[in-house]
C-alpha cells in the first residue's frame, strides 16, 4: 500500500494564490503597524483602534500561514501509519498501527481509538463526499492490512 494523501477541504491553491496570500498578510501587518504608530496617542481612549489592530495582525498571520502551506488540513495514509492534520493552526499527528486499537467509521466522522485510552476524531466535510468515500475506503484498506478492528456505524438523528 503506497501513500495516499487527501485534502480535508478545498483543493490546494496555486503558487500565484499563495504568493498573493503572503503579500496580503504582510500588508495587513504593515497597516497594523502604521495604525499603531500613527495613532499612538489615541490608543488609551479608543478601544476600537485596539480591536482593529488585533484583527489586522491576526488576519495577516493567518494569510501568511496559509500562503506558506501550513494551514492545509489533510490525511495521509501509508501502510504503517496515518498522519492527520485536523486543524489549521495545530501541527499534524501521526497515528501508527501499533497505537490504534479500533476505528469507527461514521458518515461524516472517523474515530480512532488508541491503546492508550485516548480517542481522536476526524470530522469529514459534507461538501466533498467523493473525497470522504475515498478516505473511508483507504482507512478500511489500512485497517485490513494491519489487522485493526473496524466498525461501520450509522448516526441516528
Amino acid at each position: 500500500m503506497g501513500k495516499k494523501y487527501y485534502f480535508l477541504g478545498s483543493v490546494e491553491n496555486s503558487k500565484l494564490v499563495k504568493i498573493i496570500q503572503v503579500i496580503f498578510g504582510i500588508l495587513c501587518f504593515a497597516v497594523a503597524i502604521y495604525w499603531l504608530s500613527f495613532n499612538v496617542r489615541s490608543l488609551k481612549t479608543d478601544r476600537t483602534l485596539w480591536i482593529t489592530i488585533i484583527f489586522l495582525v491576526g488576519f495577516g498571520f493567518y494569510q501568511i500561514w496559509s500562503g506558506l502551506g501550513r494551514a492545509t488540513r489533510f490525511i495521509e495514509i501509508s501502510s504503517d501509519k496515518i498522519r492527520l492534520k485536523k486543524t489549521v493552526l495545530l501541527p499534524f499527528v501521526d497515528l501508527t498501527r501499533e497505537e490504534i486499537e479500533k476505528i469507527e467509521i461514521f458518515p461524516f466522522n472517523l474515530k480512532f481509538f488508541l491503546k492508550s485510552g485516548e480517542t481522536s476524531i476526524l470530522r469529514l466535510s459534507s461538501s466533498y463526499y467523493e473525497t470522504n468515500a475515498a478516505i473511508k475506503d483507504a482507512i478500511i484498506d489500512f485497517a485490513e492490512l494491519n489487522s485493526i478492528s473496524i466498525e461501520l456505524k450509522e448516526e441516528k438523528i
